[in-house]
């Protein structure tokens, strides 16, 4: 794996931390590459060919990590969540997923189940709050 403070390290880590799969990185990708647009739960499900529940629930997991931001309640709609450091990232792992779309796609498959990364996501946010009090 590259080092964390090259751009593939860093494009690898955001994989790691943030994408729980193929279909979270799709639909990352596609609300960035057409911002400013807003995207229904529809909209994406045609776009990525899954069901729309699996829709909502990829859009809904983008937006929790903050990578995207929900503009419209009734119907769902959900946009790019832009800043100038995310902005740099998204366009490496673009790029990077582009080009290595296998490499990628493996190193996702490749991960522990996400029932498993979210226990660990929460114990780490306990143990930053816990150091945080002292």
């Amino acid at each position: 794996m590259p080092e964390p403070n090259t751009p593939s390290g860093e494009v690898d880590q955001f994989i790691l931390e943030q994408i729980d799969s193929v279909p979270h990185l799709e639909a990352l990708l596609l609300i960035w590459r057409t911002r400013p647009k807003s995207w229904s739960i529809n909209e994406m499900a045609k776009s990525l060919y899954v069901p729309a529940e699996l829709a909502e629930n990829i859009l809904r997991d983008l937006a929790q990590r903050n990578l995207i931001e929900e503009v419209t309640k009734s119907p769902r709609e959900y946009h790019y969540l832009s800043s100038r450091d995310q902005d740099r990232l998204i366009a490496l792992v673009d790029t990077t997923y582009r080009r290595e779309l296998i490499r990628i796609s493996r190193m996702i498959h490749a991960r522990a189940p996400s029932a498993l990364r979210e226990f660990a996501r929460a114990f780490r946010f306990t143990r930053e709050k816990d150091k945080e009090k002292e």
